[in-house]
């Protein structure tokens, strides 16, 4: 409805300047083609949310544009794909977040599909001290070239109480004071910056070509956010 809405509007005020050029209306009658698109939008009131996610999603395109090689950038070995992609999808996620836990098989799926894509995960610890703990042990453990054996044997364990954090810790060798280290609070601090920049209001919420996308998109979302982010990169 709000798309027929707005190419009606488009056409309305398309015939208004059409007339202006034959003489019925003057160009620079301002006043009648604003009071157009009043009566439109007063009549049509469902476009005005289309035009400000539309204007939204312009607005975060220029944050990606401007931010992409701190989005798309991995810390340590906390990625997985293709190195020569084509396409890089980021993915900001809470330990603690089960949405987040569940889109590991969406992720899985796309990687074993498309040997061109890349996917570069960022820690954005938002729901918790043991998410923050997690966090800590995530950078720490792509720092030392162990986040692979580290990330879904974590989601696996439950919600990542001390003990479960502490267990991972202890398994994958890593010294208590890595957690604590200059570089992985700096990890962290850049993290939840971009988070707020790109306006990130929960996990998971990814980055792919312009787009930024918030929530359980599921595979197919994602699936369609890549292949519209190659089409316009132009790659094949």
């Amino acid at each position: 409805m709000a798309i027929a809405a707005t190419a009606a509007l488009v056409g309305a005020v398309g015939s208004a300047l059409v007339l202006s050029a034959t003489g019925s209306v003057q160009l620079s009658d301002r006043a009648a083609i604003e009071k157009i698109v009043r009566e439109y939008i007063l009549a049509n009131p469902e476009i005005l949310p289309e035009a400000m996610e539309n204007l939204r999603a312009k607005e975060l395109g220029k944050v990606v544009a401007a931010n992409r090689a701190a989005i798309e950038t991995p810390i340590g070995d906390a990625w997985e794909g293709a190195a020569d992609a084509d396409v890089t999808l980021v993915e900001f996620y809470d330990y603690a977040c089960g949405y987040c836990r569940a889109s590991l098989r969406d992720i899985d799926r796309l990687l074993a599909e498309d040997k061109k894509l890349k996917v570069v995960y960022r820690d954005m610890p938002v729901l918790g001290e043991d998410s923050l703990e997690a966090a800590r042990l995530s950078v720490a453990a792509a720092l030392a070239g162990k986040f692979r054996a580290m990330h879904k044997p974590l989601y696996a364990a439950g919600r990542p109480t001390p003990e479960v954090v502490e267990a991972t810790r202890k398994r994958l060798g890593l010294d208590a004071k890595a957690l604590r280290a200059p570089d992985v609070e700096r990890e962290l601090a850049r993290n939840l910056n971009l988070q707020r920049q790109l306006d990130l209001s929960g996990t998971p919420a990814w980055v792919v070509g312009d787009k930024v996308l918030v929530g359980a998109i599921g595979y197919e979302g994602l699936k369609a956010a890549i292949a519209e982010a190659r089409a316009k990169s132009g790659a094949n």
